[in-house]
């Protein structure tokens, strides 16, 4: 499963959900939480089940963002959805591995419950959106269901009471610099991709790929999108180019042919064991689909 671009919608808008699945995103997350306010949340479940419902066929692409444990919402989410069986669960707000363990429970008692095969529902983390989390980041391997780990600046400010996290230019304070680094070292840790957050301005498709290139040269492997217009360019920031991909095998193959080098000469440098690694994960994620 591919999973560069991760697209929210809102799960009380059958027209956005709609269009969401029939563009170009590799994840489509309908969203329960933030996108949907408290009066509207019963209602949003029922459409996400319908939706689910009537398009079998998608599934596999659509996550559902579920509110956070910390809150009264959870259970009355993923009793709705999971008879609709999505394609996996985002869980916000989570303040360590703990909630993950809690989210395995739930998820394996409502399997049973619809006939699901128990483990099967995958689950991707919100790191970072509570202070306390930071500190955690990197007890998440062997987590169970876990496919990815991502994060967010907007509820860590204010989880922390700041004004904001933005410099002057428009990039990211320290503490959230630091938030997405541990997004990265956590998932690594893990054995998982790591996603990037959002970009809120969606209109900024130029500067969204260049943020995206970068945190992608960095070691994400996807990005959370928040409208339309920005899942192509993150599709394309995240598939890697075919000069990549043929220095990729390159790589791979003069190692295959000198099994016992621990270095080799090559074009005019040298490589070594590091290079053949990150040649081999890149191959991984083109052929791995």
């Amino acid at each position: 499963m591919k999973m560069r671009s991760w697209l929210f919608a809102p799960g009380d808008s059958e027209k956005k959900m709609g269009k969401a699945v029939d563009g170009s995103a590799d994840v489509v997350i309908f969203d329960l939480e933030d996108a949907v306010a408290t009066a509207n949340k019963p209602e949003a479940r029922r459409m996400i089940r319908a939706f689910l419902d009537a398009h079998p066929d998608k599934r596999e692409r659509i996550f559902v963002r579920v509110n956070p444990l910390d809150g009264p919402y959870t259970l009355h989410d993923l009793a709705a959805v999971m008879p609709g069986r999505p394609g996996g669960i985002m869980l916000p707000k989570a303040y360590g591995r703990q909630d993950v363990e809690a989210l395995d429970k739930y998820l394996s008692a409502l399997e049973a419950a619809n006939g699901i095969d128990i483990g099967s529902t995958p689950v991707i983390v919100l790191l970072t959106e509570v202070a306390e989390c930071m500190f955690h980041a990197g007890d998440f391997k062997g987590a169970p269901r876990l496919v990815a780990l991502t994060w967010g600046a907007e509820d860590l400010a204010d989880s922390i009471g700041a004004a904001s996290n933005r410099n002057p230019d428009g990039s990211f304070t320290f503490t959230y610099e630091l938030a997405r680094s541990l997004c990265l070292l956590g998932a690594a840790t893990a054995g998982v991709p790591a996603i990037e957050t959002i970009q809120a301005d969606f209109r900024d498709t130029e500067g969204l790929g260049t943020r995206a290139q970068a945190v992608r040269r960095s070691g994400f492997r996807g990005m959370l999108a928040i409208h339309p217009a920005q899942v192509d360019v993150i599709n394309d920031a995240f598939t890697p180019a075919e000069e990549e991909i043929a220095e990729a095998r390159e790589i791979v193959a003069l190692f295959d042919a000198n099994p016992d080098a621990g270095t080799i000469g090559w074009k005019g440098g040298m490589l070594d064991r590091p290079h053949l690694s990150r040649a081999r994960q890149l191959l991984a994620q083109v052929e791995g689909g």
